[in-house]
């Protein structure tokens, strides 16, 4: 197997999916959407089976771009900081702007997110995926082995070049200009233990508790 097609096979189930999660932050009535780094097309092409929108998707692989191409109404190849650098697209202004395990690979994800809320319309959604580099058990790895892990995805997924908390993904929507900024924890577990979880979420450990965090915002009016 082309050593390309077998990290891709490794990172099936991290970056390839059509990730419910996010689908279930962006609001049915999103007519108009932007996803920065749409990967295979999974996502916004779920989107656009559930309702009637236009996807543009952004994607720097040419190889999963021309499988979103089949997906999405079209598919930009470009890294994303580098498409923000032209002109606003045709399509914008958009009413939804996703942005999916894509920031922590960036430069400056801070200073992209604010190019990109430029192209919303006023009171647009944001929907934000990020690793939570303070994950108890990432963190617990880490201390064990007293190495920062590299890996083919996840938390420590080799290929990226910025970290993020909860309090780090507000800071990062709100450096954005949004507002009505909301975390959404995710939490890599289920039943008797997911119970366990949500009651000490409510407790001060509960930064330490989620994998993921998704993380929502408008757009000014």
């Amino acid at each position: 197997m082309d050593p390309t097609e077998e990290i891709r096979d490794r990172r099936t189930h991290g970056y390839e999916g059509s990730r419910p999660d996010v689908q279930l932050l962006v609001p049915r009535s999103a007519v108009n959407v932007l996803e920065l780094g749409c990967s295979n097309g999974a996502l916004g092409g779920a989107l656009k089976q559930r309702q009637p929108a236009c996807v543009v998707g952004v994607e720097i692989s040419d190889v999963y771009a021309r499988t979103a191409a089949e997906r999405l109404d079209r598919v930009v190849v470009a890294d994303a900081e580098a498409f923000l650098d032209q002109a606003p697209p045709p399509e914008a202004p958009f009413d939804c702007l996703i942005a999916a395990d894509l920031l922590e690979h960036l430069n400056d994800p801070w200073e992209t997110l604010r190019r990109a809320v430029a192209l919303l319309s006023p009171g647009a959604t944001v929907v934000v995926s990020l690793p939570n580099v303070f994950y108890w058990q990432a963190l617990r790895q880490a201390l064990v082995s007293r190495r920062w892990p590299r890996e083919d995805e996840g938390i420590f997924d080799r290929t990226h070049l910025r970290w993020f908390g909860p309090a780090d993904a507000r800071d990062l929507l709100s450096e954005a200009g949004l507002g009505a900024i909301e975390v959404h924890p995710a939490y890599w577990t289920d039943g008797w233990r997911l119970s366990v979880v949500k009651a000490l979420a409510r407790t001060p450990v509960a930064d330490f508790l989620p994998a993921q965090l998704l993380v929502t915002g408008t757009a000014a009016a």
